[in-house]
């Protein structure tokens, strides 16, 4: 699937040599990593293999907090420069999913949202890699209507109260802060009104974190129960009442990035190593082919959204259109390898293993694709 100048099978822009020497520069560097063992390729990387230490090595060289200005901590560099270092950990399967949220979606929130005591609370912990932060929206019972929230916040003596029950919070169990998505006004006949968010440090004394363990026998998912906690009034991010804005612009980040397509690529590659290592007929050879080429479609759309998001735009529909088309790829990848690559190879079988475990949540998480489908609807009719 790779060539002279390509990661993960896709085609670097020899033109862009600023990108091609940071993505060399990566690549070495998960060169020597691999070379100390200090972590083994998965699939899914970025959501199921948490490693504080690694988060902090990569902070360390300036690839955590990227695109948040130095002034709070980051490196003040581009949306794309980000974009291709992330592609090359997940092409890896490097251990990156302890700073993901946080990076992804929760820093660049709180640099549009935050007050400037909240800038600087969070913004240089989560560059520095010592700051990590899971997502509060989810809720027993809802599927993918984040709309029906019923976690309450109110306001007693001058401090909110949170009570409410958030379900599959990603990282929780290791989160410095968990960003909660909560009531805090009637809804007055429109769901989307009332609602606002919050940023509580973690651990507390009245949430409770509970482990949901996934059939791959992990611990990635967490039950968090807020049984009165009390939260300062600095904890409430953003405009009351302007909580579902602001998590439709968060979405636009957590749908578009390249982990939405890349999640089996460690797969992908391993594939084509196994391939050549066995002798591929021209049926594996054709299959490759297919995958390398819907690979590159998808790369070449979540590059532009990622571009996008870099000029200030809020690139709703077409991350969503990404999300689908991506986790969609992510699957029939694995689907791909199970029909035409058996292999006695250890390394290899569990990185299959792992992939077809994983595979079922793809188009689930981050919204369901038959939500996706509404919401690029709905924004293709509005416009």
């Amino acid at each position: 699937m790779a060539t002279k100048n390509s990661t993960a099978g896709l085609v670097v822009d020899p033109a862009d040599q600023r990108l091609h020497d940071l993505r060399r520069e990566v690549r070495e560097f998960l060169a020597g990593e691999r070379a100390e063992r200090s972590f083994a390729p998965r699939c899914d990387s970025w959501m199921s293999s948490p490693d504080p230490a690694f988060s902090r090595r990569l902070a360390a060289r300036g690839w955590v907090g990227m695109v948040i200005p130095q002034a709070y901590g980051g490196r003040g560099r581009s949306t794309l420069e980000r974009f291709a270092v992330l592609e090359e950990l997940l092409a890896a399967g490097a251990p990156v999913a302890a700073h993901w949220i946080a990076d992804r979606q929760m820093a660049p929130s709180i640099l549009r949202h935050g007050t400037e005591e909240q800038r600087r609370r969070y913004l240089p912990s989560i560059a520095a890699g010592e700051c990590f932060i899971s997502i509060g929206m989810s809720e027993p019972d809802s599927g993918s209507d984040l709309a029906s929230v019923r976690t309450r916040a109110e306001v007693v003596d001058g401090s909110w109260v949170l009570t409410g029950t958030k379900v599959w919070t990603t990282g929780a169990h290791y989160a410095h802060a968990v960003m909660v998505l909560a009531r805090t006004d009637p809804a007055d006949g429109d769901r989307h009104a009332g609602l606002s968010q919050f940023l509580v440090d973690l651990p507390h004394p009245a949430i409770e974190v509970r482990p949901i363990v996934t059939i791959d026998g992990e611990h990635h998912f967490n039950e968090v129960v807020f049984d009165g906690a009390v939260v300062t009034a600095g904890s409430l991010l953003g405009e009351r009442g302007a909580g579902w804005r602001q998590v439709m612009a968060e979405l636009a980040y957590e749908r578009s990035g390249p982990e939405r397509v890349m999640s089996t690529i460690p797969l992908a590659e391993a594939w084509v190593a196994e391939a050549r290592r066995i002798g591929a007929d021209p049926v594996v050879r054709r299959e490759i082919g297919r995958v390398s080429a819907a690979a590159w479609s998808l790369h070449q759309m979540s590059t532009a959204v990622a571009a996008a998001l870099a000029e200030g735009q809020a690139p709703e529909v077409e991350a969503a259109l990404v999300k689908d088309f991506g986790s969609q790829f992510e699957q029939e990848t694995v689907r791909a390898v199970r029909r035409v690559t058996p292999s006695p190879d250890p390394a290899f079988a569990q990185l299959l293993d792992d992939a077809v475990l994983h595979s079922p949540v793809f188009t689930l998480r981050g919204g369901t694709n038959e939500i996706l489908r509404s919401v690029v609807a709905r924004g293709l009719g509005a416009r």
